[in-house]
């Protein structure tokens, strides 16, 4: 296989992935606290060492946007948005996760958990118990849980510290490979959710220029092959 079919291929396989990216983000335009991603192109270049080098442009490298989301008025006691930088740390199966996603609710236990079932996590890393007969419920700015102006827990803001990356495991959920920061420039808001920051227009329109160019690429690819098809041909004839 030549250089060009191998540029093709590594082209559309990239186009390819970008595509089910896209679709991804379209699906999760209205998920709470959902993140855009796109594919990051680069181009790969191997000498062969017999001839002419190997060029192939891989699309393999997602990159999550971090632009703030709308923030949805919803009344709910335990729904909380985060203005700023950072995340909530949320307990699951697998370890501590980030999530900017806030609907949260107490269990039967009392506990504050997401709808998944994931116990929320104070700044110490600790469950966050609500008692069953706490009321007036309020947030201060720095995720403060108070009942009649008791102070009960504190939420964890946490955001990467530099260096560190964010390895996305579910639509909303994020594991930090690294170390991890308090989120002191970030806020807390009481009855508000952060709706995901996907640009749905925009993301459509992205939608129809990657179709055009994959179907460019493969007619391109079919007229290749066709002329190494005739070539061969009349090489051998």
């Amino acid at each position: 296989m030549d250089n060009t079919s191998y540029t093709t291929l590594t082209r559309q396989s990239g186009l390819m992935r970008e595509m089910r990216v896209i679709a991804n983000n379209i699906a999760n335009s209205a998920t709470t606290g959902f993140r855009q991603e796109g594919i990051i192109f680069s181009e790969y270049v191997s000498g062969t060492g017999n001839g002419p080098s190997v060029s192939m442009a891989l699309g393999n490298v997602r990159n999550t946007s971090m632009e703030q989301g709308t923030l949805t008025s919803t009344g709910g006691r335990f729904d909380f948005a985060i203005e700023g930088d950072g995340f909530f740390q949320v307990e699951t199966a697998d370890g501590p996760r980030l999530t900017r996603s806030g609907a949260f609710t107490p269990n039967a236990e009392g506990e504050l958990v997401t709808h998944a079932g994931n116990r929320v996590l104070d700044v110490g890393g600790a469950p966050i118990f609500i008692p069953p007969d706490a009321a007036n419920m309020s947030v201060g700015n720095d995720g403060t849980l108070s009942s009649d102006g008791l102070p009960l827990a504190q939420l964890g803001l946490l955001k990467p510290a530099e260096g560190t990356q964010l390895i996305r495991e579910d639509g909303v959920m994020f594991r930090a490979e690294g170390e991890l920061e308090p989120a002191e420039q970030a806020s807390v808001l009481q009855g508000f959710l952060e709706s995901s920051n996907v640009n749905a227009i925009g993301q459509v329109a992205r939608m129809i220029e990657v179709q055009r160019a994959y179907e460019l690429g493969q007619s391109f690819a079919e007229n290749e092959n066709e002329r190494l098809k005739n070539a061969t041909t009349a090489f051998f004839k």
